[in-house]
């Protein structure tokens, strides 16, 4: 079976002052309306796949142009689920190319991957001098809490802006020595990444203030469930600041990453956290 293949093309432009939006799509991959809750520079998008999971043979492909100027926040309504595979992998692919003066949040909901699933999860940064974004990505291996331990299948991660930063694995069900290893996931379900990026070297006071902005947030904290978490942020190098997580459920690596990005928004921005309307629906 050849899946489903569905393509979502974004272009977002300054117009006077207001981030305008154009969007074509083939297949099941869209984007709700276009909302402003912050005002008319800073367009917010939910991004929604209605079949609601990927599975073997699947392909989705996002590709976001952003203009000189504008500013776009983008999530998605759920976690994406990657389901059992007969032996294709479920694709999901997402390019990101900002202008200079551009600004892009990325902010998904996690990714679940099911027992049995081959999932292939690419993202792409293109940042010209001048561009700046914060983005995450939270992968969720299994469902523990409702007795579906992962213990089936592989997840092969890709991370890029090319030249600079990488970030590139693969977690096989079954490789206990990285998933147990306190050198590998120390027995965590729940792996966060979260960044800043800008298409040119970060000034290193400047660099230094988001690093210490991150780090106020990544003592162990818990969420209502209790779980434990455990986090580092660093500058690999002079264009990138990383924050990663580990945790036993997604709550608390999302509640972090959440506090995270206010964190940075407040520092270089000079802007509020406004979370998207969708999380608090």
């Amino acid at each position: 079976m050849a899946g489903w293949h569905a393509r979502l093309s974004l272009r977002y432009w300054n117009d006077a002052g207001t981030t305008r939006a154009h969007d074509l799509h083939e297949g099941p991959l869209r984007v709700l309306q276009r909302l402003y809750p912050e005002g008319p520079g800073i367009c917010h998008h939910v991004v929604v796949h209605p079949p609601g999971g990927i599975v073997g043979g699947d392909r989705l492909e996002l590709d976001a142009t952003l203009g000189e100027g504008c500013h776009a926040v983008l999530t998605t309504p759920g976690a994406a689920r990657y389901y059992r595979s007969e032996g294709l992998p479920g694709v999901q692919q997402v390019r990101l190319a900002l202008a200079g003066g551009a600004r892009l949040e990325w902010l998904p909901m996690e990714a679940i991957a099911y027992s049995g699933c081959l999932a292939h999860n690419r993202l792409q940064l293109m940042l010209e001098p001048g561009a700046q974004m914060i983005g995450w990505d939270l992968l969720a291996l299994g469902l523990p809490a409702s007795q579906q331990p992962f213990v089936a299948g592989a997840v092969r991660q890709h991370l890029e802006l090319p030249g600079h930063w990488l970030e590139r694995g693969r977690i096989a069900a079954d490789d206990r020595l990285l998933r147990d290893s306190p050198l590998g996931l120390g027995g965590a379900g729940v792996l966060a990444t979260a960044w800043w990026a800008e298409g040119e070297a970060i000034p290193r006071e400047r660099r230094q203030r988001l690093l210490d902005a991150a780090r106020e947030h990544t003592e162990p904290l818990s969420a209502a469930t209790g779980s434990p978490l455990r986090a580092g942020v660093t500058a690999p190098n002079d264009r990138v600041v990383v924050l990663r997580a580990l945790a036993d459920k997604v709550e608390p690596a999302m509640a972090l990453v959440q506090r995270v990005r206010a964190a940075w928004r407040a520092e270089a921005w000079g802007l509020k956290a406004e979370p998207p309307r969708i999380w608090r629906t």
